[in-house]
C-alpha cells in the first residue's frame, strides 16, 4: 500500500471516529452561531468561518482530537488482511492469548460456581442506598473477602510467557554463545543501546532532565526556572503534541497533571462527568463477582503501601467504575485480546445468550490497582482522575497483560531487559543464570506494573513522564536493566534467587533519570 493510499485511508479513519462526537457537534454549533457575526462575509464564506473557528480555539481542539486518535487506532493494514491480523499479526501469538484468555476465565467461572457468588446481581434497593451513603467512605467497609483469591498473578503470566515459541522459527540456526540464556525464546526485534541513544535522543548527557537538574545543589536559572516557564506556555497554547515533546525532558511538580491530561487530550467535559455519574449509578444497582476482585486487591497491595494507602477510597470508585466500563471495549479493535463473554443465567452455550463479563472485557488481577494508585497524587477529582486512568490503560497498560509482538507489549518488554542485559552485563547474566536466579523472574513484577509500588512516587512520575512523552513503555525495560547494572557488584556476590531478591527488594531510594541516562548514554557499547 502507497503511502498516499495509507494517509487518506488514516484520514478516512479519524473523520469517521470524530463525526457524531461530542466536539463535532460543538464545532458544528459554533460554526453556525458564527453566521450571525458581520465579519463574515457570503463570498469568502469558507474562509471566514475557518478563521472564526481557529481564532476561538476550536481549531487547537480539533488538532488535539486527532492527535489523540493517532495515538490509539491501528496503523492502516492491507485492505485484505483479516481483522484478527490487524489485532496481532503472529498467529502463534494469537493462539497463546486466545489460550490464557480461556485459563483466566476458567479460573473466574470456577470462583463463581465454587463460591455459589453470581457473576452479576442486581442489588435490593436497601444495599443500594447503603452503597450511596458509603460511596466516598468504602475503605472503611471491611466485608470478608477471605474466600476470594486473584485470578492470576503476574508469576502465573511469566510462564505462559516463557512458554512462547515460534512453530515456524528453528532456534538451532542461529546458536551461539548467547542465544539461549534468557527465558523469552521467541525471536522478536526489539532496540539495543545504539537505536535506544537515536530514539532517546532528549535524555542524553547534555540534555537538561527534571529528575536530575532540578535538585538543591544546581542553581535553578541554569535549567528548571526557564524549563517551568516553557511547560506554563505550553498548557497555555493547550498544544497535545507540544505537551507530549515537552514531557520528554520530565514535568515538574506544579504543572504535570495538566500537561498528562494535555497529552492525553483528557478534557473531562460535561459529557465525561456525566459519562462518570452513570458508571456509578451502575455500579450502586448491580452486584459483579469482580467487585469482589478489586477490593481483594486493594486490600493487598495499596491499603498497605505507605504511599498510597490513604487513597484506598479512590481506588475503589476509579476502578468499580473501570469494570463497568463499556467504552473501554473499543480499545480492543488494536489489543490482541479479546474481551471475555459470560452466559446469562440458565442460558449457557446460547451463543445469543453470550454477554461481555465483565462489562469493560478486563479481568483485574494481582496487582491492577497499582495502575491507577499514582495518578491519584495528581488529580483529586474523581471524574477527572477516571478519564485519564482510562486513557493511559487503553494507550499503555493493556499492553503489560496481554500476549503481543508488539514493541510496546511485555514479551517485548522481557526481550528487551534480557538483550540489554546479556549484551552490556554478560558476566552478571551468567552468573545468575547459573545460580537459578534468572534475572526475569525478579525484574517482571517490575515491568508488568510499569514500576508502580516499587519506586518512590516522586520518581515513578517521572519515569511515567517519559513513557507518555515517547508514547512507548520500552523505558520500562531499559530501567529494569539500569537497576541490575546499578546493583551488579552486589548481585556478583549472591549465591541464590533468595539473596538475588533480597538486594534488589528495596527500590525506593534509587533516582529514575541517572540511572536510564548513565545505562543508555554511559555504557561503553
Amino acid at each position: 500500500m502507497d503511502e498516499g493510499t495509507e494517509l487518506s485511508l488514516t484520514i478516512a479513519q479519524i473523520v469517521q471516529r470524530l463525526k457524531g462526537s461530542h466536539l463535532h457537534s460543538q464545532i458544528e454549533s459554533q460554526a453556525k452561531e458564527c453566521l450571525h457575526q458581520p465579519e463574515i462575509k457570503l463570498e469568502s464564506l469558507k474562509e471566514d468561518v475557518r478563521s472564526f473557528l481557529k481564532t476561538s480555539g476550536w481549531e487547537k481542539k480539533l488538532q488535539n482530537a486527532v492527535y489523540r486518535e493517532l495515538h490509539v487506532q491501528l496503523p492502516p493494514g492491507h485492505p485484505a488482511a483479516p481483522p484478527e491480523h490487524l489485532k496481532e499479526p503472529l498467529a502463534y501469538m494469537r493462539k497463546a492469548q486466545a489460550n490464557w484468555e480461556k485459563r483466566v476465565l476458567k479460573s473466574l467461572n470456577s470462583m463463581s460456581t465454587e463460591l455459589g457468588v453470581p457473576l452479576a446481581r442486581m442489588r435490593p434497593a436497601v444495599e443500594q442506598k447503603e452503597l450511596t451513603n458509603k460511596w466516598n467512605e468504602m475503605g472503611t467497609d471491611e466485608p470478608d473477602l477471605s474466600r476470594f483469591r486473584p485470578v492470576y498473578a503476574p508469576k502465573d503470566f511469566l510462564e505462559v510467557l516463557i512458554s512462547l515459541r515460534n512453530p515456524n522459527h528453528d532456534s538451532s540456526e542461529d546458536v551461539n554463545a548467547r542465544s539461549h540464556w534468557g527465558l523469552i525464546q521467541v525471536p522478536l526485534n526489539v532496540r539495543d543501546i545504539p537505536q535506544l541513544r537515536q530514539a532517546y535522543s532528549e535524555l542524553n548527557l547534555t540534555t537538561g532532565q527534571l529528575g536530575i537538574d532540578d535538585h538543591a545543589h544546581i542553581h535553578p536559572d541554569l535549567f528548571e526556572n526557564e524549563y517551568v516557564q516553557i511547560g506554563k506556555k505550553v498548557i497555555v497554547d493547550q498544544d497535545s503534541a507540544a505537551a507530549q515533546q515537552y514531557s520528554r525532558q520530565g514535568c515538574s511538580t506544579g504543572l504535570r497533571a495538566d500537561l498528562w491530561a494535555l497529552i492525553l487530550n483528557s478534557t473531562n467535559q460535561p459529557p465525561d462527568v456525566m459519562h462518570y455519574e452513570q458508571l456509578k449509578a451502575g455500579v450502586i444497582q448491580h452486584d459483579l463477582l469482580v467487585d469482589n476482585l478489586i477490593y481483594k486487591d486493594v486490600k493487598l497491595t495499596a491499603s498497605n503501601d505507605d504511599y498510597y494507602f490513604v487513597f484506598e477510597d479512590f481506588l475503589y470508585q476509579v476502578l468499580l467504575c473501570f469494570s463497568r466500563d463499556t467504552a473501554v471495549l473499543e480499545h480492543f479493535k488494536y489489543n490482541s485480546a479479546t474481551p471475555p463473554k459470560s452466559y446469562i443465567l440458565g442460558k449457557v452455550g446460547d451463543e445469543e445468550c453470550a454477554v461481555v463479563y465483565p462489562p469493560n472485557g478486563v479481568i483485574p488481577f494481582h496487582g491492577f490497582s497499582m495502575y491507577v494508585a499514582p495518578l491519584c497524587f495528581l488529580y483529586n477529582e474523581p471524574s477527572k482522575l477516571y478519564s485519564v486512568f482510562r486513557e493511559m490503560y487503553i494507550r499503555y497498560f493493556f499492553r503489560l497483560h496481554s500476549i503481543s509482538s508488539s514493541p510496546s507489549g511485555i514479551v517485548s518488554l522481557c526481550l528487551q531487559f534480557e538483550r540489554l542485559l546479556q549484551t552490556h552485563l554478560p558476566q552478571l547474566f551468567y552468573h545468575l543464570r547459573q545460580i537459578g536466579a534468572q534475572p526475569l523472574r525478579i525484574a517482571f513484577k517490575w515491568m508488568v506494573r510499569a514500576f508502580s509500588g516499587y519506586l518512590s512516587t516522586d520518581q515513578l512520575l517521572l519515569l511515567w513522564d517519559r513513557i507518555l512523552g515517547y508514547d512507548s513503555l520500552e523505558v520500562v525495560a531499559v530501567l529494569a536493566a539500569a537497576v541490575f547494572a546499578f546493583r551488579a557488584e552486589n548481585l556478583m556476590e549472591v549465591t541464590s534467587l533468595a539473596s538475588a531478591e533480597a538486594v534488589l527488594a528495596d527500590l525506593s531510594t534509587l533516582k529514575v533519570m541517572p540511572l536510564i541516562q548513565i545505562f543508555l548514554f554511559a555504557t561503553a557499547i
